[in-house]
């Protein structure tokens, strides 16, 4: 029986790039997908009549539009893909950001020889051997080589990226739902570095291309750098105390969304 694996595709405010990480799912890719979730976040832009336009001119492609019933933010928006994905029995979750800046095609390899199978996550990582950054300042990847090698001593194993937006995870990992109490911003992937060491995830890092040219960034750097800092030594000092505590600004009890357009296969 072969895995029903879906993509998830979290999208807010990228009504110029949506439509070319859409056009990623050629005959290629579609051969391991079995259903594509787009998730608005209440964008304030177009970005979900692009989407349900496409979606009307591809009636091939087995895609489902989703807008939050709130601006969850990015954690958010996985918790509410990881619950549709336990919900609708998928064994597996692709993430790939819907700002343009991933190429799901860097996954394929990792599709094709059933690599993912042998692994909890296989996540997408910009600074490793094979990776190329196109247009991203070396500042910032000193910053973040910085921040791997942090988090790969206080987790001790070696870390490639605290999160870029090519990720794979298996649903049984994600069954105990362990990340429910993690930040609904920005912060979630560094969260689920740690919950990976607490929880003895096995990780697989893969090389991917990784571009900026006409993306927004939300990342306000220096906010991020202190709160990352904070948040690795509070797990470094009690690792138990840290991965139970709740990390949100609001609780939320459920991540719920409403169906906008589904095209049915």
């Amino acid at each position: 029986m072969e895995e029903k694996i879906l993509l998830f595709i979290p999208a807010y405010n990228c009504e110029k790039q949506i439509v070319r990480v859409l056009g990623q799912l050629d005959k290629k890719v579609m051969k391991y997908i079995s259903k594509v979730v787009v998730i608005n976040n209440i964008s304030t832009d177009n970005t979900e009549q692009v989407v349900a336009d496409f979606i009307k001119e591809h009636e091939e492609l087995p895609i489902t539009l989703l807008r939050n019933n709130e601006n969850y933010g990015l954690g958010g928006s996985h918790k509410s893909a990881f619950a549709y994905a336990k919900r609708n029995g998928f064994d597996y979750v692709i993430v790939l950001h819907g700002d343009d800046q991933g190429d799901i095609h860097n996954l394929l390899p990792i599709l094709k020889k059933g690599v993912y199978k042998q692994y909890d996550c296989c996540l997408g990582a910009r600074f490793m051997n094979g990776s190329k950054l196109e247009g991203y300042s070396k500042f910032r990847s000193f910053g973040n080589v910085v921040y791997n090698i942090l988090f790969s001593i206080v987790t001790r194993q070696r870390v490639l990226d605290l999160g870029s937006g090519l990720n794979m995870y298996s649903t049984k990992m994600l069954e105990s739902e362990f990340y429910k109490k993690f930040p609904d911003n920005l912060m979630f992937n560094y969260c689920m570095i740690m919950a990976a060491d607490y929880y003895q995830h096995n990780i697989r890092f893969f090389p991917i291309i990784w571009r900026e040219d006409d993306q927004v960034s939300n990342v306000k750097m220096m906010n991020q750098a202190v709160t990352v800092l904070k948040m690795l030594f509070s797990y470094g000092c009690n690792r138990k105390e840290f991965i139970n505590s709740e990390c949100r600004e609001k609780r939320v009890e459920e991540y719920s969304s409403t169906v906008i357009i589904e095209n049915k296969k």
